[in-house]
């Protein structure tokens, strides 16, 4: 018997591109802005609740992660009038356009509404730049996702029908494990669910991604970025289990959010990393390239028959 041939591409050499985007700013910015959208639908539901303390806490964190998410995207960039620059067109096919025109809007209203957290000023106009920021919080956590898979990389492009679900709920495990940690029992009992939630949502879809997408899921389980993954699913299945069981313990919930926390870090930096790898690799361009026209071409015989 013959074995089976191994790919090679020629010379060895890439195919597509690697991603110039910079590490660590660029997994952060996705971090911060699952964290925030989040938070600010987590402090929208706070608040028709009546819940002050807890409304309170994740304006700030809102408010506070769309600022340094910002600065990280804009070092990214290199220069600020960049991200300026992207403001002047809106295309809606460009998930890069459609995204500054989510994160802009976003950051200006979970700050608005943080201010008047604050100083207790315009209480009616800070509850409504509050209505405005939650109605942002679910895109800006998600369209990340989408700005990942529409490029050629292999292991985010094939990944796109998972990886907002991904974002989502790694974000809403960050911003619910931030705020029980950060909060007593009694104001973080909303937060404690989203977290909960959050988890089994980022796991079950990360799970049904590598399941999937098949040889392209290898960079997400090997090397450097099959690593990070492994950490990062430790940590969430660590912190759920901890917030579970920890109803009632303040040091129990504690240490649950950072575990969340820590978790919704380190899938960003996973991904972002399986992307590269593949990115590297040729066969994942190539090998998923070839068995797609096997397909086509056996379809095609199939009806000619």
């Amino acid at each position: 018997m013959v074995p089976p041939p191994e790919f090679e591409s020629y010379y060895g050499r890439q195919i597509i591109k690697t991603p110039t985007w910079k590490t660590p700013d660029v997994p952060l910015y996705l971090f911060l802005g699952g964290l925030s959208g989040a938070s600010a639908l987590l402090a929208e539901g706070a608040a028709v609740s009546g819940n002050e303390q807890l409304e309170h806490f994740t304006r700030l964190v809102a408010a506070g992660g769309a600022g340094v998410g910002t600065v990280f995207l804009v070092h990214d960039l290199g220069r600020p009038e960049r991200f300026l620059n992207m403001l002047r067109v809106f295309k809606v096919t460009s998930p890069l356009s459609v995204g500054s025109f989510i994160l802009a809007p976003f950051a200006s209203l979970s700050s608005a509404a943080a201010a008047s957290q604050v100083t207790g000023r315009l209480p009616r106009l800070g509850r409504l730049a509050g209505v405005g920021a939650a109605a942002f919080g679910g895109p800006l956590a998600t369209y990340t996702a989408a700005l990942l898979a529409n490029t050629a990389v292999p292991a985010w492009h094939t990944a796109r029908q998972e990886l907002p679900f991904v974002f989502g709920g790694s974000g809403a495990a960050a911003a619910g494990g931030l705020a029980m940690a950060a909060l007593p029992v009694a104001a973080s009992g909303p937060a404690r669910r989203l977290a909960v939630a959050g988890a089994v949502l980022e796991i079950a879809s990360v799970e049904t991604m590598e399941r999937r997408l098949g040889m392209v899921a290898e960079p997400y389980q090997q090397g450097r970025s099959g690593t990070l993954m492994k950490a990062a699913r430790a940590a969430t299945v660590t912190g759920a289990t901890l917030a579970v069981l920890g109803r009632r313990s303040r040091l129990l919930r504690a240490v649950a959010g950072a575990a969340l926390v820590a978790g919704s870090v380190t899938t960003r930096f996973g991904v972002f990393e399986a992307g590269l790898a593949s990115a590297r690799d040729p066969k994942y361009t190539v090998v998923p390239q070839r068995e797609r026209m096997a397909a086509r071409a056996a379809e095609d015989r199939a009806t000619t028959r």
